[in-house]
C-alpha cells in the first residue's frame, strides 16, 4: 500500500483490520483524506493484541498535504509526544482522535501551522488535567470543537469567548463547574451547545441570559442535561432560544410549572426533553397546540398532570413519546390515536385504569419500544400481536388477560409478569431472536412446551409464581434443526409452580446458566452429577421445598462461582462432601458479585432511561430466623441452606474455610458430634442456626469472635457446658431461646447455675444424657412386653396350666371375699351396738 504514491483519498475504516498500523503509510504523500478509524468493540481488552494500534506516528509527518485525518479508536496511549507530529500538517482542516487513549494534552503550541483547522474532535481520552490552559483554546479558526468525557476540571474557561468562529463545541460530561462564561454573547455562530454532565449549579434563567442571541439566533441545539440546574423556567421567552429545535434540560432540579407562553414560542422544537426534574402542574392545550414539528416528547419522571380535551386533536406526530409517572389517567389517553407514527412509547405509571381501546394497538403497531408498565389496564393481548415490529414490550403489573398467541417475529425483550393471563404457554413463540421472556405472577397452566429449546438467543426467562405443570422435557434432537448446539440462558426462574419430574435434563445444554431457582415445585429424584461438570457457571443454586433426594453430589462441588446454594427442605441424606474447599466464591470476595449481578439485573443499556425492560430479581430469603426479601442486594448474599432434610455424620471443618458466608442453615437434619473447631473463622457471618440436631460437646468460644452475627441458633441438640460469653453473643436478641432444648447447658442468660449443675460419676459413661434416658425407657418396655408374651405364650399352649391358674384365681377370690364380708358384719356390729 505504501507504494501507491499518486494516492489522493484512502478510506480503511470499520474494516476489521488489526494489528499495527504500517509506517510505510507516511509513503503517501499525495493523501489529502485518510481514515482509520477501527470499530468499538467492548469486548476487546484494546491491548496491542486487539485492535489497531501505533507506537510511532512520525510517519504522519510526510503527508503534507493531508487535510482529513480520521483515527478514531486506534490504540495511541504509548505515544507522548503525538501534537508535534501533527502540527507539521499545515493544510489540515479535520482531525478526529476519538478514544484513542492519549494521556497527554500540552498547554499550548509555540509556533502552530494548525491555521486551517476547522474541526477537532478529541472525545474519551484520558488528559485529565484543568480546562485550562490548553492548545487547542489558540485555535481561533476552529468551527468545531469536541473534548467531551477527558476529564477537564475547573470552571468553564473564559478562552471560549474567543472562540468566534465556533459552529459545534461539546464539552460533554466533563468535571467542569460553575456558570458559563458571560463573554459566550460573543459566539454568534454558535448553533450547537453540548454541556451536559458538568456541574453548573445556577439558576436556569441566567444560564440562558449567557447564551448568543446575535446573527438571527443561529441557536438550534442545546444540551445542558444533569448540570445541576436550578429555579423555575422563565415565563416569557428567550430570545436567544428563538430558533432552538433541540432542547435538553432532563436529571436537573428545575421546579415549578411548565409556563405555557415560554414553551408555546418555541415553535422549531422538534426535540424537548424535561425529564426527571421536579415540574410540576398541568400541561394543556396551549401548551402544545402551537409545536408543529415536535417529534421527540420526553417528561417522564415528574409531577405533572397532561389534561387535554378528548376531542383535541395535536397538530404534531410525535415519534418518542416518553411520559412515566406524569398523570394521564384514569382514562386512556384519547389524543395518543392521532400520533400514527409511534417508534417508541413510555406512558408507565402514569394512573391509568382503564381497558384498553382497540386504536391503541394499532397506534403502537408501527413502535418498536412500548412500556405501559405499571398501571391498571385491563383487557386482553390483541389477536394480531405477531405482526407488530416491535423489539421491546413491558406490559407488566397491569390487569391484562386472556391467553399468549404468538409473539412479533422481531420481538427481543418481553415482560408480562404481574397480570392476570392465563392458559398455556404458546406452542410456537415466533419470536426467535427473543432475549428477555418474564411471564412471572400470573395464571398460566399446563407444562412447558418443548419450543423453548429453539429460543436460541434467550438469556433471562422467568416464569415463576404460575400454574405450571408436568416434566420438563429435553430438547427434541432433530438432525435438520439448528437449535441444538447449545441455548443462551443465563438466568432461569421457575420457582412456586407444580413442575415435577426429575431435575431437568434440558439444562445441560445450558452452559452459561448463573442463575437457577427450581425452588417450591414438586422435583424428585437425586441430584445429577453433571451439574458440577456441565453448569460450571453456576453461582445461583435454589433448589428448596421439592423432593429431592440422595447424597450431595461431589461433583457439585467443582462450582468454583458458586455463592448461593439453597437445597433446604428436600430429603437429602448423607454427609456434606468435605471438598467444599473448591466452592472459592464462598471463600474469597474477588469478581463473583459482579459475576452474578450480570444475571439478576437486566435492562437500560440499549435504549438508554427509556428501556421498557427494566428487571431486577426479587426472591426471599430465609436468613436470621425469618423471610426476608431480597432484590438488587441478593448479589452480595453468600449463603448455603442445607436446613430440613436428613443429613447425617459430623459437620465438617471444611465449612470454616467458607469465610465469605452470610447465612449458614443446618437445621432440622441429623448432624452429630461437634461444632467445628474454628467457627469462628466465618467473620462474615450474620444468622447462624445449627438447631435441631445431635450436636454434643461444649459451644466454641469463639462464637463471640463472630463480629457481624446478628443471629444465632443452637436449640434443641445435646450441648453441654458453660455458655461462652462475651462481644457479639451479649448483643444478639432473645438470648434465651437461642440455648433452649439443650439440658446440659448452664451459664448465663439461662437460669442453670453451672456450680450447682451434677458432675458426671467416674467411670460412667457421660456422652448423651438424653440418649441414655431414651436407652433405659427402651429397655424397660422390652422387658415388659417379652415378660407379658411368655405369660401368655404359656397359657396358650399348656391347658393344665390355664386349668390350675383360674382355681387358683377363684379360691384366692373365695377367701378375700369371705374375709371381706366378715370383717363388715363385724363392724357393723359394733356400730349398731
Amino acid at each position: 500500500m505504501g507504494s501507491l504514491h499518486q494516492l489522493r483519498y484512502l478510506d480503511l475504516s470499520y474494516s476489521q483490520f488489526i494489528g499495527r498500523i504500517p509506517p510505510q503509510m507516511g509513503n503517501l504523500s499525495n493523501l489529502g483524506y485518510l481514515n482509520l478509524a477501527t470499530e468499538n468493540d467492548e469486548s476487546y481488552d484494546y491491548s496491542f493484541h486487539h485492535g489497531t494500534y501505533s507506537t510511532d506516528i512520525t510517519w504522519l509527518s510526510r503527508l503534507t498535504s493531508l487535510e482529513h485525518l480520521d483515527m478514531a479508536e486506534v490504540n495511541l496511549s504509548t505515544i507522548v509526544h503525538w501534537l508535534p507530529v501533527v502540527n507539521m500538517l499545515p493544510t489540515l482542516k479535520v482531525l478526529d482522535l476519538s478514544s484513542c487513549q492519549l494521556r497527554s494534552s500540552p498547554d499550548s503550541l509555540q509556533l502552530s501551522n494548525l491555521t486551517s483547522l476547522e474541526a477537532l474532535h478529541l472525545p474519551y481520552n484520558e488528559f485529565h488535567k484543568p480546562s485550562t490552559p490548553n492548545w487547542f483554546w489558540d485555535l481561533t479558526s476552529l468551527k468545531h470543537l469536541d473534548i467531551s468525557l477527558n476529564g477537564f476540571y475547573g470552571s468553564f474557561p473564559n478562552e471560549m469567548v474567543n472562540m468566534t468562529s465556533m459552529v459545534e463545541l461539546s464539552l460533554l460530561y466533563n468535571n467542569l463547574v460553575g456558570m458559563i462564561p458571560a463573554g459566550m454573547k460573543n459566539l454568534c455562530n454558535l448553533e450547537a451547545l453540548s454541556l451536559s454532565g458538568n456541574n453548573i449549579n445556577g439558576n436556569i434563567q441566567e444560564f440562558f441570559n449567557q447564551l448568543p442571541s446575535c446573527s438571527q439566533n443561529k441557536l438550534q441545539s442545546l444540551s445542558a442535561s444533569n448540570c445541576n440546574l436550578t429555579r423555575s423556567l422563565p415565563t416569557t421567552p428567550v430570545e436567544s432560544l428563538s430558533n432552538i429545535s433541540q432542547l435538553f434540560l432532563d436529571k436537573n432540579k428545575l421546579t415549578g410549572h411548565l409556563p405555557a407562553v415560554w414553551l408555546g414560542e418555541l415553535t422549531n422544537l422538534a426535540m424537548l426533553d424535561l425529564g426527571s426534574n421536579n415540574l410540576d402542574g398541568v400541561i394543556h392545550e396551549g401548551h402544545l397546540s402551537r409545536l408543529e414539528m415536535l417529534y421527540l416528547l420526553d417528561l417522564s419522571d415528574n409531577s405533572i398532570a397532561i389534561t387535554v380535551s378528548a376531542t383535541w386533536v395535536p397538530p404534531f406526530s410525535l415519534g418518542e413519546i416518553y411520559l412515566r409517572s406524569c398523570q394521564l389517567g384514569p382514562k386512556f389517553p384519547v389524543w395518543l390515536q392521532w400520533q400514527t407514527q409511534v417508534r417508541s412509547l413510555d406512558i408507565s405509571n402514569t394512573s391509568i385504569n382503564d381497558i384498553v381501546p382497540d386504536w391503541f394497538w394499532i397506534t403502537v403497531s408501527t413502535a418498536m419500544v412500548i412500556n405501559i408498565r405499571n398501571n391498571e389496564i385491563k383487557g386482553v393481548l390483541p389477536s394480531t400481536m405477531e405482526f407488530m415490529i416491535a423489539l421491546e414490550m413491558d406490559f407488566s403489573s397491569n390487569q391484562l388477560g386472556g391467553s399468549i398467541s404468538k409473539f412479533p417475529i422481531s420481538l427481543t425483550d418481553l415482560d408480562l409478569s404481574r397480570n392476570n393471563i392465563v392458559g398455556p404457554l404458546p406452542s410456537d413463540f415466533g419470536a426467535p431472536g427473543l432475549r428477555t421472556l418474564l411471564l412471572y405472577d400470573n395464571m398460566i397452566s399446563g407444562a412447558i412446551p418443548s419450543s423453548l429449546c429453539k429460543l436460541r438467543s434467550l438469556q433471562l426467562l422467568d416464569l415463576s409464581r404460575n400454574n405450571l405443570n408436568g416434566s420438563i422435557t429435553d430438547c427434541i434432537v432433530n438432525v435438520s434443526s439448528t437449535y441444538m448446539t447449545g441455548l443462551s440462558i443465563i438466568n432461569l426462574s421457575f420457582r412456586n409452580n407444580n413442575l415435577s419430574g426429575e431435575f431437568p435434563s434440558l439444562l445441560q445444554k445450558c452452559p452459561q446458566l448463573i442463575f437457577l431457582d427450581l425452588g417450591h415445585n414438586q422435583f424428585s429424584g437425586t441430584l445429577p452429577a453433571w451439574i458440577g461438570e456441565k453448569l460450571l457457571s453456576l453461582s445461583f443454586l435454589r433448589l428448596r421445598s421439592n423432593m429431592f433426594y440422595g447424597h450431595i453430589p461431589v461433583e457439585l462441588t467443582k462450582l468454583v462461582h458458586l455463592q448461593y446454594l439453597d437445597l433446604a427442605n428436600n430429603n437429602i441424606s448423607g454427609s456434606i462432601p468435605r471438598s467444599i474447599i473448591h466452592w472459592t466464591a464462598m471463600q474469597q470476595a474477588r469478581g463473583t458479585f459482579v459475576y452474578l449481578q450480570h444475571a439478576i439485573s437486566y435492562g437500560g443499556a440499549r435504549f438508554g432511561d427509556n428501556n421498557p425492560v427494566d428487571y431486577t430479581e426479587n426472591l426471599t430469603v430465609l436468613t436470621k430466623g425469618q423471610e426476608r426479601l431480597y432484590t438488587g442486594e441478593l448479589i452480595y448474599m453468600v449463603n448455603l441452606d442445607l436446613s430440613c432434610n436428613s443429613l447425617t455424620g459430623e459437620i465438617p471443618e471444611e465449612i470454616n474455610t467458607l469465610m465469605e458466608l452470610k447465612n449458614l442453615n443446618l437445621s432440622w437434619n441429623n448432624f452429630n458430634g461437634k461444632i467445628p473447631e474454628n467457627v469462628g473463622a466465618l467473620m462474615k457471618v450474620e444468622s447462624l442456626d445449627l438447631s435441631h440436631n445431635d450436636l454434643s460437646g461444649e459451644i466454641r468460644s469463639s462464637l463471640s469472635a463472630l463480629t457481624s452475627l446478628s443471629h444465632l441458633n443452637l436449640s434443641y441438640n445435646n450441648l453441654r457446658g458453660k455458655i461462652p460469653t462475651g462481644n457479639q453473643l451479649q448483643t444478639l436478641e432473645d438470648p434465651a431461646y437461642i440455648y433452649i432444648g439443650n439440658p446440659g447447658l448452664c451459664g448465663p442468660p439461662l437460669s442453670i447455675n453451672c456450680s450447682t449443675q451434677p458432675g458426671p460419676i467416674p467411670g460412667e459413661h457421660h456422652g448423651d444424657a438424653t440418649g441414655d434416658l431414651v436407652s433405659f425407657f427402651l429397655a424397660m418396655s422390652s422387658g415388659y412386653v417379652t415378660g407379658l408374651w411368655v405369660v401368655f405364650c404359656t397359657f396358650l399352649f399348656k391347658r393344665r396350666w390355664r386349668v390350675s391358674w383360674y382355681s387358683l384365681c377363684d379360691s384366692l377370690y373365695d377367701r378375700a371375699y369371705v374375709q371381706v364380708a366378715v370383717t363388715w358384719a363385724s363392724l357393723r356390729g359394733k356400730i349398731n351396738g
